[in-house]
């Protein structure tokens, strides 16, 4: 895995349309962050993959279902990752539970977005557990991957107060704003050396890039 160009290179992993994706990608462009796309990589046919194409980005899809095992699968994707000379992989809508083969192959160098204040409510449906809950707060956060589903290293997060009238699709819709400004930051800091990620220790040296974001009313950033 290579940073020759001095730009950081990621591998971004989906399963649908890829928002988030996007999302890095339109900043990298915009803002010239120093880091580089180098494979959107889908494990079952996807939107995000023709609008990566669209984009410019290189695609591949390693369809599940062409695989006898997980392993084989997972073999294959892994390899895919290597070969694009990634850094670094980053989920986005990745709807797949990693195997702990997988993660101890890039140990370290996974991050995903989830959409919920971890550690509250990990796995699916964030949006209606929270409201079930009365939380006066919800929001997004970006993590390292680990063994244990939505357990690793909390790098950064985004807040938002939940609205009396917010439904679980309201709620997601909102949530979802946050985690386009959110990923992108995140990245771009990985890429700066702002924020240093060492043996599942997150280390911020610099936040002053988030200074210059238009955040949404009533949020507010926090870091790991």
């Amino acid at each position: 895995m290579s940073r020759a160009d001095g730009q950081l290179k990621i591998a971004v992993l989906i399963s649908g349309r890829g928002s988030n994706m996007q999302a890095l990608a339109h900043q990298a462009g915009k803002l010239g962050i120093g880091y580089e796309i180098c494979l959107v990589a889908a494990n079952k046919p996807a939107d995000g993959l023709a609008v990566a194409s669209d984009a410019g980005l290189p695609t591949t899809l390693i369809d599940r279902k062409n695989y006898t095992s997980k392993k084989e699968h997972e073999n294959a994707l892994a390899d895919a990752i290597e070969a694009s000379g990634a850094s670094w992989i980053c989920l986005a809508g990745y709807m797949a539970v990693l195997s702990a083969d997988f993660i101890a192959r890039f140990a370290g160098k996974i991050i995903n977005i989830h959409p919920s204040l971890l550690p509250d409510y990990k796995g699916l449906h964030t949006h209606e557990r929270a409201l079930a809950d009365n939380q006066k707060f919800h929001g997004v956060s970006v993590h390292l991957v680990t063994p244990v589903l939505d357990d690793g290293a909390v790098i950064a997060q985004m807040r938002l107060s939940v609205q009396h009238a917010d439904t679980s699709e309201s709620l997601s819709a909102r949530v979802l704003v946050l985690e386009h400004i959110l990923y992108p930051l995140v990245i771009g800091a990985l890429a700066s050396g702002a924020v240093k990620l060492d043996a599942g220790q997150v280390h911020w040296h610099d936040t002053s890039s988030a200074n210059a974001l238009c955040l949404p009313e009533d949020t507010a950033l926090i870091f790991g």
